[in-house]
């Protein structure tokens, strides 16, 4: 039991370059104790202690500022960063160390009693400060969520999901280049992908592509047709200065 308990400090102490010490993640780390707390409800739950449960849970809300639901289902290393306002459902699941930061709602989009409402989070899952999850679908292992996003769809394993409704990005992780760092999971602190492009982004440059392609054709084939008919080509000043400002926002879109 106490291997468990000094497991879940020494995993925060990893995650949180601000704990220093293990004295000071037991005495200080809200999270901590809310997930510690809800172990005990859980227990009472599953017991069939449901009232004394639901008033336990009641009592951490009020120590730590976050609810948890009594039968919500938490994995080890479980670490709620910082975590005020966190809102976990009562069929949801989440798996080992995952991350979740403040103001997180683990929600349900269904009023029918009895069913899976809440979502299912796999391993080493990261949920960004604000986000919320609402449905009964699974967000893969490894899987992260960007800052207030709103996930109401299934996140596939290793992907990053952004904005209102979430997309889902495709990331490119950093190559280990050592065994050590290999053998250790990359973590990324509020769900930041380095290398990643919003999808609505790469559609833009995409046209913008497409465009200059287009222009660059029609620009020949002009020159073809005056050779042709002993006329002189048309002023491309305006054609330049088009390129130039679909040069200019296809640079934008990449910062």
């Amino acid at each position: 039991m106490f291997n468990a308990l000094f497991d879940e400090v020494d995993s925060i102490i990893v995650r949180d370059p601000a704990a220093r010490n293990r004295l000071e993640v037991v005495i200080c780390y809200p999270g901590l104790h809310a997930v510690w707390i809800h172990r005990a409800s859980h227990f009472l739950w599953n017991l069939g202690l449901k009232l004394i449960a639901r008033i336990l849970s009641m009592v951490s809300r009020l120590i730590t500022g976050i609810e948890i639901h009594p039968g919500a289902k938490i994995g080890r290393r479980v670490f709620l960063d910082h975590g005020l306002g966190i809102v976990i459902g009562e069929t949801t699941e989440i798996g080992d160390d995952c991350t979740i930061y403040q103001g997180v709602t683990l929600g349900g989009t269904s009023l029918y009693k009895g069913v899976k409402r809440h979502p299912t989070l796999g391993k080493g899952v990261v949920i960004s400060a604000g986000a919320k999850v609402l449905g009964g679908f699974t967000v893969g292992d490894g899987a992260r969520v960007g800052s207030n996003a709103v996930v109401l769809k299934e996140i596939p394993a290793g992907a990053t999901a952004v904005g209102i409704p979430a997309r889902v990005l495709q990331p490119e992780l950093p190559q280990a280049s050592t065994p050590e760092s290999k053998a250790k999971e990359y973590f990324q602190a509020y769900g930041v992908t380095p290398n990643v492009d919003d999808p609505v982004s790469m559609a833009l440059k995409g046209l913008i592509d497409a465009t200059l392609e287009q222009e660059a054709k029609i620009a020949a084939l002009e020159k073809v047709l005056a050779k042709l008919g002993n006329a002189p080509a048309s002023d491309s000043n305006e054609s330049s200065g088009t390129k130039r400002d679909l040069g200019a926002l296809k640079e934008w879109l990449k910062e």
